[in-house]
C-alpha cells in the first residue's frame, strides 16, 4: 500500500501501528525529521523536531538546501545526551508542474539566481545539454525526453549538493564518526515503466550505507537483495530496540518481515530474493500488482491484468510522456521499446531472466521450458503474501474467506 498520506482521500495508517519514530521515541531517542513527510496520522508518526510540507513550504523544506542545512543544524545544535535519528527527505528530483507550474516542470529553475526564481545561496546550478544526457533503454530517445531528463539532473544535482550540506553539519557537530548514515529514494524514476510499475526501472533504487563501526566494507559494493522493507529493522538494530509483539487486528500479529542490513556490513550476505508490492499511487489509480525477483529471474503478477494500467497525473503531464502520446496518435515514431498498448495492457504473469534480457522484453511466463521456475516463483511469492496477510492473496480469481480459517475460494470468474 502506497504510503501516501492525503487528508482529502483519506490515505494514513492504524491509529495502533508502531512506527519506526514512534519506538524510537519510546525507547529515549530524540527524533527529527525535515523535508517532507508523506505519512499520517500525527499520533502514528511522531518526531520531536519537525519541519515538513505540513508546517512549511515544501520549497523551503525540501528543496532549498540552504534551508534544509540550517534546519540540520538546529536539530544538532538543540540536540541533548539522547541518541538522535534524524531523517532528511530531499523533495527533489520531484516535478512540481502541478503545485509550482511557474519553475517548470521539474523545478530546476528555483533557486537557480534567475528573475523571479530566487536564489538558494549553496547551490551551484548545473546545466546539462539535452543533447549530451545518456537515454536509458525505458525512456523514449526523443528530444522532449532528452530535455525531460536534462531538467530532471539539474535537480539531482541540488540534492547531491544538499547531501553534502548534510554530512558537514554532521562533521561540523562532532557526530559524523559515530552516526549510521543511510541514503535511499522512496520510489523509481518517474519515466515510462518506473515510478509505479514493478518493472526493474520502477523498482531498482539507490542505496548507501555509511557504518562508522563496519570500516571493513568501506567503499564496496554489495550484491545482496535487499528492500525498503530492510531499513526500520536496520535502524532498530543499531539502537537494539527490539520489535514489539502486538496486533493491529486480533487475530494477525504484526511482524516485520524485512531484515537488519548491519550483517552485510560485515560480510557479503547470501540475500538472493526479494519481493515488491504495488497497489495504487493515487486513489484513481488502483492496480494491484506483486512480484518476487529471486537470483535472475522476476515474476510479476499483474491482478487487474484485464484493465488498463493506470498512469498517475504527476507522470501523466511530464514532457516525455504528452510527447509519447502525441506520437502515438499521429502514427509518428516513439523511439520507444515499447508502444501504449502493451505498456497499458499486461499479461496476469510476467517472468523474465535478467541475466539474458536485462531490459525484461522477453515474458517468459507462457514457456513451458520455464515452466519450473514459474512455480517455484509463484509458490515463493505466494507464501509472502500470506505471511504479510496481503487481502489480494487470492485475488482474481479467488476471494479471501476468513470466517473459520484463511483459505481462497473460487469466484469461477474465468480466470
Amino acid at each position: 500500500m502506497y504510503g501516501l498520506h492525503q487528508g482529502v482521500h483519506h490515505f494514513s495508517s492504524f491509529d495502533r501501528v508502531q512506527s519506526l519514530p514512534l519506538l524510537l521515541r519510546q525507547a529515549g531517542v530524540r527524533t527529527g525529521i525535515i523535508g517532507k513527510k508523506h505519512v499520517g496520522p500525527e499520533a502514528v508518526y511522531p518526531f520531536d523536531f519537525a519541519y515538513t510540507e505540513e508546517n512549511g513550504s515544501i520549497l523551503q523544506v525540501g528543496r532549498n538546501i540552504t534551508r534544509m542545512k540550517l534546519l540540520v543544524r538546529k536539530f544538532l545544535q538543540t540536540q541533548d545526551d539522547r541518541p538522535f535519528f534524524l531523517y532528511v527527505a530531499f523533495h527533489d528530483p520531484h516535478r512540481c508542474g502541478h503545485s509550482q507550474p511557474q519553475y517548470g516542470t521539474f523545478c530546476e529553475k528555483f533557486g537557480n539566481g534567475e528573475s523571479g526564481m530566487g536564489r538558494i545561496p549553496d547551490w551551484t546550478p548545473q546545466a546539462y545539454g539535452p543533447q549530451d544526457v545518456l537515454v536509458p533503454y525505458f525512456i523514449p530517445d526523443t528530444p522532449a525526453a532528452r530535455a525531460d531528463l536534462a531538467a530532471q539532473y539539474t535537480t539531482i544535482g541540488r540534492m547531491d549538493q544538499g547531501i553534502g550540506l548534510v554530512l558537514q553539519e554532521l562533521q561540523a557537530a562532532g557526530v559524523l564518526n559515530d552516526t549510521l548514515v543511510i541514503f535511499t529514494s522512496d520510489n523509481g524514476v518517474p519515466f515510462p515503466s518506473g515510478r509505479t510499475n514493478l518493472y526493474w526501472p520502477g523498482t531498482a533504487e539507490p542505496l548507501l550505507v555509511s557504518s562508522p563501526e563496519h570500516p571493513g566494507r568501506w567503499g564496496q559494493v554489495s550484491e545482496a537483495y535487499v528492500s525498503l522493507l530492510d531499513l526500520t529493522p536496520t535502524v532498530l538494530d543499531w539502537f537494539s530496540i527490539p520489535y514489539p509483539h502486538y496486533a493491529i487486528f486480533s487475530s494477525k500479529p504484526v511482524r516485520l518481515t524485512g531484515r537488519s542490513l548491519l550483517p552485510a556490513l560485515e560480510a557479503e550476505p547470501p540475500w538472493a530474493t526479494v519481493f515488491g508490492s504495488q497497489s495504487l499511487h493515487e486513489v484513481t489509480m488502483s492496480y494491484p500488482m506483486r512480484s518476487v525477483q529471486h537470483q535472475n529471474f522476476h515474476l510479476v503478477h499483474n491482478l487487474h491484468f484485464k484493465m488498463p494500467f493506470p498512469v498517475d497525473q504527476d507522470f501523466y503531464v511530464s514532457p516525455t510522456f504528452q510527447d509519447l502520446l502525441d506520437r502515438s496518435a499521429a502514427g509518428r515514431p516513439t523511439h520507444w521499446y515499447k508502444d501504449l498498448h502493451r505498456y497499458y495492457y499486461r499479461e496476469r504473469w510476467e517472468l523474465y531472466d535478467r541475466s539474458r534480457d536485462p531490459h525484461e522484453t522477453q515474458n517468459l511466463a507462457a514457456d513451458p521450458r520455464y515452466a519450473p521456475v514459474l512455480e517455484l516463483l509463484r509458490a515463493q511469492l505466494v507464501k509472502w503474501q500470506w505471511d504479510t496477510h496481503d487481502p489480494w492473496v487470492c485475488a482474481p480469481d479467488g476471494v479471501l474467506e476468513e470466517k473459520l480459517s484463511p483459505q481462497c475460494r473460487p469466484l469461477h470468474n474465468e480466470l
